[in-house]
């Protein structure tokens, strides 16, 4: 059994105020822990989830899907020239802009906003 565990264990079954105090500590630095978790949690999941739009447009939509997006055309260009040109680095400039928008949402959420 870990010393965390004993401890706790040692807090519940102990009726001083030590044990209790013990409790408390294990408590808050658990909720504390937690919280950081969930903080790294939720931005891994944006990080992840952006690049995986950035990696579809650029690569994808650059690339992969070339012949199906130029039936279409923007400005006289081929849609899928222009996503290769302009149209992947539009969207990750709007990622970004994006992802401060939302990373400072999730900062206040957590209670760690500047």
């Amino acid at each position: 059994m870990g010393k965390a565990n004993y401890v706790l264990v040692e807090s519940v079954f102990s009726l001083n105020s030590d044990a209790f105090l013990n409790l408390t500590t294990i408590c808050s630095m658990n909720s504390t822990e937690n919280t950081a978790n969930e903080y790294w949690r939720a931005n891994l999941k944006l990080v992840g989830c952006l690049l995986i739009i950035w990696f579809v447009v650029s690569f994808g939509c650059g690339i992969l899907f070339v012949e199906q997006l130029d039936q279409y055309r923007i400005g006289g260009f081929k849609l899928g020239f222009w996503f290769a040109q302009q149209g992947s680095i539009y969207v990750f400039v709007g990622l970004i802009f994006f992802y401060v928008w939302k990373m400072n949402k999730i900062d206040r959420e957590h209670e760690v906003e500047e």
